[in-house]
C-alpha cells in the first residue's frame, strides 16, 4: 500500500524556519510530479510549490523567494524549506505526489497533513 508520510511541521516564530519532508513508502514503478499544497482555516486548500522529475520548479506568489522546494528521486523524498516565515503561513500543510504505484493505476497521493503554525 503505497503512503505519503510527511514530518517537520510545528510551531515557530514568525522569522524562523521549518523545513518539511514527505517520503513516499510502499512499491511504485515511478514518481512524477510532487508538490505542497496548504490549507488555512476557513480557507480553500492552495497550491504552495510543484517540482518536476527534472527539478522545474513553481511557487505561490506569497512564498516566493521565500520557500524552497526540492526532492531526493532515490529516497523517494520532497521537501519544503521555509524561511522568513510569517503569520499567514499558518496552515496544514499537505504533500501531493503524482505517481504510479505496482498495485493500481497511476494517480494523485496526499499526504495526512503536518499542522505549522507561525506566531510569537
Amino acid at each position: 500500500q503505497v503512503q505519503l508520510v510527511e514530518s517537520g511541521g510545528g510551531l515557530v516564530q514568525p522569522g524562523g524556519s521549518l523545513r518539511l519532508s514527505c517520503t513516499v513508502s510502499g512499491s511504485i514503478f515511478g514518481i512524477y510530479g510532487m508538490g505542497w499544497y496548504r490549507q488555512a482555516p476557513g480557507k480553500q486548500r492552495e497550491l504552495v510549490a510543484t517540482i518536476t522529475t527534472g527539478g522545474s520548479t513553481t511557487y505561490a506568489g506569497s512564498v516566493k523567494g521565500r520557500f524552497t522546494i526540492s526532492r531526493d528521486n532515490i529516497k523517494k523524498t520532497v521537501y519544503l524549506q521555509m524561511n522568513i516565515l510569517k503569520p499567514e503561513d499558518t496552515a496544514v500543510y499537505y504533500c501531493n505526489a503524482d505517481l504510479w504505484p505496482v498495485v493500481g493505476s497511476r494517480r494523485d497521493y496526499w499526504g495526512q497533513g503536518t499542522q505549522v503554525t507561525v506566531a510569537s
